[in-house]
């Protein structure tokens, strides 16, 4: 916050934000277990709970994930939202950023290895299956 002369103090977007949501707390960024690497960067997709557990055994391989009471939270390489709008009710969080929880998301998943990433298309193709929603390549291209 600062003050300019002769109109009081003025406040951040990001201060209005939290006084808006009741919270002084900023999102959480999901922590990469100190023994693995993420040279690419991390990004999260947040689906609900009753979906991971559909989501999950239709995968190759499943990198970390993360719970609370009703999100499962899957680590994929930064920017795997390139071209690919997420189905519905999937959120993509830039950054492995949460939204203001009570307490943090567990990690209820982690891989064999040192990268904690699950293959973003598996992972996308198996939402799009369960969602009903077809992948962004096959929909009609309009002009």
């Amino acid at each position: 916050m600062s003050a300019v002369p002769g109109r009081g103090t003025v406040l951040s977007l990001e201060t209005l934000l939290r006084l808006r949501r009741g919270t002084d707390s900023p999102p959480r960024r999901l922590a990469v277990p100190d023994d693995m690497t993420a040279p690419l960067g991390c990004d999260a997709v947040a689906v609900p709970a009753c979906l991971g557990q559909l989501i999950m055994p239709r995968l190759p391989h499943v990198g970390c994930i993360y719970a609370d009471e009703t999100h499962w939270w899957w680590l994929v390489p930064a920017d795997s939202d390139y071209a690919l709008e997420w189905p519905a009710p999937a959120h993509y969080a830039t950054g492995a950023l949460v939204p203001d929880l009570p307490h943090a998301p567990e990690l209820i998943h982690r891989p064999d290895g040192t990268l904690p990433y699950t293959p973003p298309i598996p992972l996308y193709l198996a939402l799009c299956r369960l969602t009903g929603t077809p992948p962004t390549w096959t929909r009609p291209v309009s002009a």
